[in-house]
């Protein structure tokens, strides 16, 4: 994806979560990483209402370019592309139900020795989205939740458990993709699972053994 193009995503992805709801005020952030740096939206920007030509601009050492001063989530967006090749563009919002999991304490036991946002509850949320391991919380910015991010990564692929998403506790879902159409879509479908639990009362049943055994089968779900 060229870097004009890259621009007009990020507007018309930002717009779109925007008008929907899954960010609110100047909350959240998306990044998209280009041949010879980065995009990433501006701090305090508003996503509903971005200009790409005020977008930030970084080298590949994260050495601001060009565009308004960029968001201070920048470390923890090139430490995910550091780590995963197969990631072109990151979301990060402070969607609701998904917050309000951390909040009140209703994540589950999981994988990597983390909890989880959520359990097994739809075949849509472990096809499309995966395992969602919970990292504690930190300020906004701060360089130990990279780090956190990283090491559950690492913890993950050594699994064979290649992550789409991680949940910030008490600020919200980061998820990536190879380009931003995708990337929102596993947003969108992170919080609705999100939703969806909340609304059972975090008493939905996961899905058994063998009905995840089917969506592997079928459509090389991992979980």
């Amino acid at each position: 994806m060229n870097e004009s193009l890259a621009r007009e995503e990020i507007c018309r992805v930002g717009k779109s979560l925007f008008d929907r709801g899954y960010v609110h005020a100047t909350a959240g952030n998306i990044s998209v990483r280009l041949d010879d740096g980065f995009l990433i939206t501006p701090t305090d920007a508003c996503m509903g209402f971005i200009d790409p030509a005020r977008i930030s601009k970084l080298d590949h050492n994260g050495e601001f370019v060009s565009g308004d001063r960029p968001s201070k989530t920048i470390v923890l967006h090139r430490s995910i592309y550091e780590e995963s090749s197969h990631a072109r563009c990151i979301i990060h919002t402070h969607s609701t139900h998904a917050v309000a999991v951390t909040l009140t304490n209703n994540t589950v036991d999981g994988a990597f020795g983390l909890r989880e946002l959520a359990p097994a509850i739809t075949a849509y949320f472990v096809m499309k989205v995966g395992r969602v391991p919970v990292i504690p919380y930190d300020r906004p910015g701060a360089p130990a939740v990279a780090r956190g991010v990283v090491d559950v990564m690492r913890r993950a692929a050594a699994d064979q458990l290649p992550l789409r998403a991680v949940m910030l506790e008490a600020l919200g879902p980061v998820v990536w993709a190879d380009e931003p159409t995708k990337a929102m879509a596993i947003l969108e479908e992170l919080e609705e699972t999100a939703k969806l639990w909340t609304l059972s009362s975090y008493a939905a049943s996961s899905l058994q053994a063998s009905q995840l055994n089917a969506l592997r089968d079928a459509f090389a779900a991992y979980w």
